[in-house]
């Protein structure tokens, strides 16, 4: 397979190679991000003894390999690893040295004072600090040293977390070229911060826990109760005391103390002194640290049972099972949790008239809008909307009632409108918001997006593709055969562009005996994911999320796809009993056809294509997926998720039809040999009990489709057998379990 084409529209990036001097857990990941995007790497750290100089570097890659920092195994070769004294002068050929060593201000001034010679022109250098400041930092360099230094603060773990924010000086030039390639190339949503303590997200945040936990003991909460306060505000189901737990009581000291410090007396955050409340100072000093030590607010009993920390008596018990369901209106309803008379109302209250008077009080010091301080809570902190959102989304009595609570001096002028988060509309969101589709029901709706493009907008749970949907895909193709020069398939759900069929409509068709009306619906996906591929004017599917079976197949179908680089793409049909129906295995033959300059290889190619259709998990990123031919390698894939959309639309310009051409036929394998192949694997895992004889059943018929088409069977004829095996394994009652085990617990039956 060739390599991706990773990612859309970074190769015009001025960013070709990268230094990260630290290679612990933030530097480590750090680098594995810009690997990721296809930037070559200097990863150093200090020198190991004389027999492993490079040691401290070789151990930081391999934690962030066993950490699934690095999207499958190509990106790890973009990664060199040194040491900061043989190789420091491999910074000379970055276009962005990383500094992320200790919180030691003169250790870094140091290190700069050594870098500063060696930087070429316009190289940009940052530090990944949350402590220091940028002032403090460039003191004693030069001016062209400071004009492109930044702070380039990620959040932990840099793969996963979207939230980048940088402190620039007054030069622009820097901080413009840095915002683009960290959206661009490593997918993150940049926000601009002042030069002051914690920045943005963690000023906020750490105020908040500060805040959450001191109110909790003042009113008499439990840990369960607190929590579930907060995950009705919507914060993640940690909460306040579970996300303590997870970040460490043990750095609470080091953390907190560093920012109080660092900020005036009067400052919120001193006046709710979190690492001086001796319920931490207690926990710390037993050695319960939270997740890591296995035991903190939270823990496990040795029978496997959840304890919380009783605040009062320092002592565990059984968790409560108080949960956001046992708050008013199951906290569902956060007007009507604020205005209750009750323990979770008042402390509700509470904190969130601390929390938003100190993001009013102090966003013109730390952001230049409410809008940043907004996206640093939601994108540090996983907020479902930061605090001025939801301040904006309570009622104006239930307003009025946290203005009394608030702090004095408050500047309620900076309300004087909504924080608006979004910036421009895409062309999907203005179709949707000028009016009437051009066709729509229950399940899709097909948009003009002007200029003679249109989408197809899947809008059933879980964008699960049933008949009305293929009413919809139809329409969609008449237009492609028209009028129309070519259509998009996405949505704006970031989480799924499709998770396959309807399960729940299969299960009823199988309980009911409604054998025709599956055979219809297989052969109807076939027709009409076929007359999209060989249309006579291109698709492009715009792919975030969940792509799984049939949301797979669909992609497969389309002339070219761009897809979100975690996109998650899988055919998981063997899962619930059943062999890819529309087309998958076909698609994967048709790329492993493609090239291919002797039967060996395409004995291998196979191969690997029978390993992409039964794989136990889906794809964890494009790169892999591009890797085992679920996505074509040559489509374009990009970072943030936020440029799916638009990168389809130019990618669509370029495209033409065709997709309906399949490679020539010019190598025929013998069937049986390829199918002897490919199950002798699976024949040793079901003998040592490994896999179960009816998964082995399922295997071998997937198996069967493709070593038939190894041998040079037709597209067609392919296409009859796949429904066959579809047909013969939904009559099975291992398969019938399987799905409604899916779909009771999401997770596949062994059986």
């Amino acid at each position: 397979m060739n390599t991706i084409k990773m990612a859309f529209g970074v190769g015009d990036l001025d960013c070709r190679r990268v230094a990260v001097i630290g290679a612990g857990n933030m530097g480590g990941g750090i680098a594995a991000q810009f690997a990721n995007a296809g930037i070559a790497v200097d990863l150093l750290d200090r020198v190991g003894p004389d027999e492993a100089r490079n040691a401290p570097a070789e151990q930081g890659l391999a934690q962030q390999i066993a950490r699934q920092a690095f999207m499958g195994e190509a990106p790890v070769g973009f990664v060199r690893v040194g040491n900061t004294e043989d190789h420091l002068e491999r910074v000379a050929e970055a276009d962005w040295i990383v500094e992320v060593i200790l919180e030691d201000l003169d250790l870094k001034r140091a290190l700069y004072e050594r870098i500063e010679p060696l930087r070429k022109p316009g190289a940009i250098v940052s530090s990944n600090t949350s402590t220091i400041l940028r002032e403090r930092l460039i003191e004693g360099r030069s001016a062209a040293f400071q004009d492109h230094f930044l702070i380039s603060h990620f959040f932990n773990p840099p793969r996963r977390m979207a939230l980048l924010e940088l402190i620039g000086g007054d030069d622009r030039a820097a901080f413009d070229r840095a915002a683009e390639i960290g959206r661009r190339a490593l997918g993150k949503t940049v926000i601009e911060c002042r030069d002051t303590p914690g920045f943005i997200a963690n000023r906020l945040g750490c105020t908040w826990l500060s805040v959450a936990v001191v109110e909790a003991l003042r009113l008499g909460l439990t840990v369960e109760e607190a929590d579930a306060v907060h995950m009705a505000f919507g914060v993640p189901r940690t909460g306040v005391f579970g996300l303590l737990d997870l970040i460490g009581l043990d750095v609470v000291k080091p953390i907190w103390g560093s920012l109080m410090a660092a900020l005036p007396e009067t400052d919120a955050i001193n006046a709710f002194d979190l690492p001086g409340q001796g319920v931490i100072t207690d926990l710390v000093a037993a050695g319960r640290f939270g997740r890591k030590s296995r035991a903190g607010f939270y823990r496990k009993s040795e029978s496997g049972e959840m304890e919380a920390l009783d605040l009062v008596t320092g002592d565990y018990r059984a968790h409560s099972g108080f949960t956001q369901k046992d708050l008013p209106g199951e906290g569902r309803d956060l007007d009507l949790l604020l205005n209750g008379d009750t323990a979770p109302g008042a402390y509700a209250r509470a904190v969130l008239a601390q929390v938003v008077g100190y993001a009013l009080t102090h966003a013109g010091e730390i952001a230049p809008s409410l809008k940043e301080t907004d996206l640093g809570m939601e994108l540090g902190y996983a907020w479902r909307a930061g605090p001025v959102a939801l301040w904006w989304g309570l009622s104006p009595e239930t307003q009025a009632r946290l203005r009394a609570e608030m702090p004095e001096g408050v500047p309620f002028g900076a309300l004087a409108a909504p924080v608006v988060l979004g910036g421009e509309t895409d062309r999907l969101s203005r179709a949707q918001a000028s009016g009437t589709p051009l066709a729509q029901n229950a399940s899709a709706a097909l948009w003009d997006l002007g200029d003679d493009v249109i989408c197809l907008d899947i809008q059933s749970k879980m964008h699960a593709l049933g008949p009305e949907v293929f009413d919809i895909l139809e329409e969609g193709v008449t237009r492609l055969n028209g009028a129309a020069r070519g259509m998009v398939v996405g949505n704006h759900n970031p989480r799924v562009f499709s998770a396959g069929a309807d399960l729940s409509q299969m299960v009823a068709w199988i309980e009911g005996g409604k054998w025709e009306a599956i055979e219809g619906f297989i052969t109807r996906g076939q027709s009409v994911l076929a007359a999209l591929r060989a249309a006579d004017a291109p698709s492009v599917a715009a792919m975030r999320g969940l792509a799984l079976g049939g949301g797979c197949e669909l992609a497969m179908h389309c002339t070219g796809t761009v897809a979100h680089a975690e996109t998650r793409i899988g055919l998981p049909e063997h899962l619930v009993g059943l062999v890819p129906g529309w087309g998958g295995c076909r698609r994967l033959l048709d790329r492993a056809r493609a090239g291919v300059a002797s039967e060996a290889e395409l004995a291998d190619r196979i191969a690997l294509a029978f390993r992409a259709a039964t794989l136990e998990t889906p794809a964890a990123s494009a790169r892999e997926a591009g890797a085992l031919g679920l996505l074509d390698p040559s489509q374009p894939v990009v970072m943030h998720e936020g440029d799916v959309f638009a990168a389809a639309l130019a990618h669509l310009d370029g495209l033409s039809p065709g997709g309906s051409v399949h490679p020539p036929v010019t190598l025929r394998l013998e069937p049986q040999a390829v199918l002897d192949h490919l199950l002798a694997d699976r024949k040793t895992a079901r003998d040592d009990g490994a896999l179960t004889q009816n998964a082995f059943e399922i295997q071998s018929r997937i198996a069967d489709i493709f070593a038939r088409g190894g041998g040079g069977l037709s597209d067609a004829d392919l296409a009859s057998f796949e429904c066959d095996a579809f047909m013969a394994l939904t009559k099975t009652p291992e398969t019938l379990a399987r799905i409604r085990h899916m779909l009771r617990s999401g997770k596949p039956l062994r059986i």
